[in-house]
């Protein structure tokens, strides 16, 4: 397994995390026994990164990920978020103090572990100062209940607000060959600062597994089903809409063909693209099974040759898919 310093936390987290939305429910058909079978196997590769929250089905993930690390809790990096999903909220989001100390609690009664390796704002609450919010988390820091403090999904210019009044350690965002967007600002302000980066979407919500074709059709229960529950998501119609669907599939049919000449399978490949970025400390990648955990080690331990990353951005540009549109995740953050 390849560790990656994480941010200035003193943390050595793995280049492969394990991404729990998924048995959360909205995904589709998972498993719990399979799950923690996964999980199980994960940690015996040296995977210790993984990243769950409050919001992933309101307990359901956090307790599933609980069962499944049972007594090896010690050897796992738990992150885990609050801040949406409030329906009483404004915009369904409140990063209050009060909420806070109080989400802090449930997460940690539903991890069956009285600290967590990082506490997270899981989206920017506008009606709530960050400032607070922050400080807050400092004193969940202080407290014993988390060893490290984030945010997600936040603008440049909300990190740096937030950076005045405490720390930031560890930021999360969408990075995968279709979504480039944090290269611009994000990722070289994170750079500068030492802040540790979660990599979620790593492979395009499924799109870069290659297992989608032109007439995929998802089950009622997953978000990627084309009916716009998503549309406050502006990245939604650039991966699943109608419009960009059809012409990402065939920038992925030409991607199978560049992970073949390299002997891997196409999720080795666009999780090695993902890690192929110094800032990234870990590439967080759903886990239905044993199956997809031992593939996606495979990741690790080459790289992608120069003339092959310039040939990925040509085949974009063929299908005049813009991997950095110039969209924010939502609307209103």
């Amino acid at each position: 397994m390849e560790y990656r310093a994480f941010g200035q936390t003193g943390i050595q987290i793995s280049a492969i995390g394990i991404g729990c939305w998924e048995i959360g429910g909205g995904y589709g058909s998972i498993e719990e026994t399979e799950f923690i079978t996964a999980v199980n196997r994960a940690l015996d590769l040296g995977i210790n990164s993984f990243d769950t929250a409050e919001a992933y089905g309101f307990g359901a993930s956090e307790k599933s990920l609980a069962k499944a690390l049972g007594s090896r809790r010690k050897d796992a990096v738990i992150t885990t978020k609050f801040g949406i999903g409030y329906k009483e909220a404004p915009n369904f989001r409140d990063s209050g103090r009060a909420r806070i100390m109080a989400s802090i609690e449930k997460s940690l009664s539903n991890l069956n572990t009285d600290y967590v390796d990082v506490y997270m704002v899981h989206w920017p609450d506008v009606n709530t100062p960050f400032e607070e919010t922050v400080v807050a988390l400092g004193d969940l820091v202080t407290q014993g209940k988390a060893r490290a403090v984030g945010i997600s999904n936040f603008r440049l210019g909300q990190i740096e607000t937030a950076m005045k009044a405490r720390r930031v350690d560890v930021v999360q965002y969408c990075w995968n060959m279709f979504d480039q967007r944090m290269r611009k600002e994000i990722f070289p302000y994170c750079q500068q600062n030492s802040i540790g980066v979660m990599a979620y979407g790593s492979l395009a919500y499924g799109l870069l597994t290659g297992a989608f074709s032109e007439d995929t059709n998802f089950e009622s229960d997953d978000w990627r089903a084309r009916r716009g529950r998503m549309g406050g998501i502006n990245l939604f119609q650039h991966l699943f809409g109608p419009d960009y669907f059809p012409k990402n599939i065939r920038v992925v049919e030409e991607l199978k063909g560049m992970a073949k000449r390299y002997g891997k399978s196409l999720p080795q490949f666009a999780l090695r693209w993902t890690l192929s970025n110094p800032v990234v400390s870990t590439a967080l990648v759903g886990c239905r099974n044993v199956a997809e955990v031992e593939d996606n080690v495979g990741a690790l331990g080459w790289s992608i040759a120069d003339a092959d990353m310039k040939e990925i951005d040509a085949i974009f540009a063929k299908h005049s898919v813009d991997p950095a549109p110039e969209v924010w995740l939502e609307k209103d953050s």
